[in-house]
């Protein structure tokens, strides 16, 4: 049995689909839910949670273990050049247990918390981009983490312990046709007695060219006794009728171990199924909810070198008498850098030991951090870039060649810039938050603006929404962030708390004015969604950032540096803030459809005369239509 390469569905089977995946309860309390609520539950984050003082041994013993690693045994310049990560390098990392960070020691793994995993990341990913996201690829989206929330007794006993020392584990769900919409996902796995039948072909399959075990997302036909849907499976990846047919070649990253598999008739034990048919993308969603953190802690890593290379070098460059640090120009990327890195570290170790304890929901904190991560770590390496001037353009074979420091700025910004579209872009980011943030509402209204509810349906929500309603507007006209001695504790930092505060309830009520004036359109109105979004962003990096220099002022000798940083960093957050509370309601959204209409329909061509397009000849889109592979592998098992 076959599938069509591009499945066609509608709009509203792709939302009933995506919807279908979401966690629909919230067991545990959330501060960004409660933030875009416009309650501030600083309750819920200060003080700042710590981890166990066995978490922080073992943690930091490692960390220790993997630098001496990183300084002695991998040579970045080497990857760059070779665009590979050599097989020693790759294998030194298995013996150090690196593969194996997350997973429990009883399958054979270190068993670190996220907060040192993340850390640990950071590091590495220093020290090469490509390892960073080999071993975050293997470990936040491949096989161990669905594993560990979702397998079963005996799949972690046969997969475990591979993945912990000799085995590397790949994601696929990605298809040449279907990126952020998987309801249209192609792959089929039809059942076959004990086992499923897979067809298909996926496209940006990270370690997937190396890989042993594969986590594949397939549809699963509804047939008698199978409930379909799409639905998890480990497979291994040297399975007769699967082919690596091509490895990817990218801007940056370019050790990546990037490819597109072909599955040809593939047989996988039914035993190896990931929970019940049906729930691949919900396990998908949840293993991204903490497994998205790793991102932004690579974003810490790079923003922490990019402030190390712009104090040394700008300490050194000397223009019209002076040290550049100390022309304004410069010295305001320099501040931007140093604050935001410190905001951004404040959010995923307070994330990461969040998700550790396992007392809040964090599905939105790592999202947002993810979002805002990728975002400011790609404006600190631009930043970076500018401040080197020329020399930041330069590669640094370059610039060793001719007898200065081999700095790889530029191949920071090209390694960076697919931090904004990995697991999941920027724009599906908003969406994807977005839709968290209005939860609430809609739970309680959806009812109100569904065209497919019935009147007695309609009736009930408009019961259930004025309740809620005539319990919390009262709430957003007030709140302790007027009060000048609030949050008193925090000295400096409390007047940046008490407006967190204000603008959280702004915040919510602009979000309900905006449901009650387009009600069912709202979700078209994705330029109005992503500042809303992006504001909740700023407004918890500026809550993080006040509770780690409060939490550093109490317990590190750092604490007066920190407090200043997160000063520096409120004030620049605070100008962002209002800047996307005026564009809420003042922008050019609706012109902008009617100038994309007018592209689309070819009202603009004449406006691309005179340029020639380099362009190769070819689909926009490969055909990945199921069948043999023509092709020879590319599969490269690393031993």
């Amino acid at each position: 049995m076959t599938a069509p390469s591009i499945r066609n569905v509608s709009e509203r089977e792709a939302r009933q689909v995506a919807e279908a995946a979401r966690e629909q309860d919230w067991r545990k309390p959330s501060f960004a839910k409660e933030l875009f609520l416009g309650r501030f539950r600083l309750d819920l984050i200060h003080p700042h949670p710590t981890p166990a003082v066995d978490d922080v041994r073992r943690g930091e013993k490692f960390l220790a273990t993997l630098r001496e690693f990183c300084e002695t045994q991998i040579d970045a310049a080497r990857i760059e050049r070779e665009a590979k990560i050599p097989d020693e390098t790759v294998n030194g990392l298995k013996e150090l247990g690196a593969f194996g960070m997350k997973i429990d020691p009883k399958y054979g793994g270190l068993g670190l918390t996220q907060v040192y995993y993340n850390r640990a990341l950071s590091l590495v990913g220093t020290a090469s981009p490509a390892i960073g996201a080999l071993l975050s690829a293997h470990q936040s989206i491949g096989v161990p983490q669905p594993l560990k929330l979702f397998g079963t007794k005996e799949q972690k006993e046969t997969f475990l312990p591979r993945c912990a020392r000799t085995d590397i584990s790949a994601f696929l769900l990605t298809e040449p046709d279907v990126g952020s919409d998987p309801a249209r996902l192609a792959t089929l796995a039809v059942p076959d007695g004990d086992d499923y039948v897979l067809d298909g072909v996926k496209l940006w399959t990270t370690n997937g060219v190396v890989a042993d075990l594969l986590v594949v997302m397939a549809r699963v036909p509804a047939s008698e006794g199978h409930k379909g849907g799409i639905t998890a499976f480990v497979v291994e990846a040297d399975s007769p009728g699967i082919t690596v047919e091509n490895r990817n070649a990218f801007m940056g990253l370019r050790g990546l171990e990037n490819g597109v598999t072909r599955f040809h008739r593939v047989r996988v034990p039914a035993a190896h199924r990931i929970g019940p048919e049906g729930a691949g993308l919900k396990i998908a969603l949840t293993t991204l909810n903490t497994g998205r953190l790793s991102l932004p802690a690579m974003c810490v890593g790079s923003g922490k070198w990019c402030l190390k290379v712009a104090r040394e070098w700008s300490a050194a460059r000397e223009q019209w008498g002076r040290p550049i640090a100390k022309h304004e120009a410069v010295g305001a990327k320099i501040s931007f850098i140093a604050a935001t890195t410190f905001a951004l570290e404040a959010v995923v170790d307070l994330s990461s030991q969040m998700a550790d304890e396992n007392r809040n929901d964090i599905r939105i904190e790592a999202a947002l951090a993810k979002l805002y991560g990728s975002e400011m770590g790609w404006l600190m390496a631009d930043e970076l870039v500018q401040i080197r001037g020329g020399r930041g353009f330069e590669t640094a074979d370059s610039l060793a060649a001719r007898g200065e420091r081999a700095v790889p700025a530029e191949q920071m910004l090209r390694d960076m810039r697919i931090n904004r579209i990995f697991e999941g872009s920027t724009e599906i980011m908003h969406l994807l938050i977005a839709r968290e943030a209005v939860d609430a509402h809609l739970s309680v209204a959806g009812d109100l603006i569904d065209p497919d509810k019935s009147l007695a349906d309609k009736g009930r929500a408009a019961a259930r929404a004025g309740g809620f309603y005539a319990r919390w507007l009262p709430k957003l006209v007030a709140g302790p962030g007027q009060l000048p001695r609030t949050y008193q504790e925090f000295g400096q930092l409390a007047g940046h708390l008490r407006y967190v505060e204000r603008a959280a309830r702004k915040l919510a009520r602009s979000t309900f004015y905006a449901m009650s004036r387009w009600q069912g359109r709202m979700e078209t109105k994705q330029g109005f969604l992503g500042r809303i979004v992006d504001i909740g962003a700023e407004l918890f990096a500026m809550s993080a950032a006040c509770v780690r220099a409060e939490y550093l002022r109490e317990t590190d000798e750092h604490g007066r540096e920190a407090q200043q940083l997160a000063d520096v960093f409120c004030r620049q957050a605070r100008i962002r803030v209002e800047e996307l509370f005026g564009r809420l309601w003042t922008n050019t959204d609706e012109l902008d459809r009617k100038v994309v209409s007018g592209v689309l329909d070819g009202d603009y061509t004449w406006l691309e005369e005179g340029v020639i397009d380099p362009s190769g000849e070819g689909p926009w889109i490969a055909d990945a239509t199921p069948g043999q592979s023509l092709k020879d592998t590319v599969r490269r098992p690393i031993r």
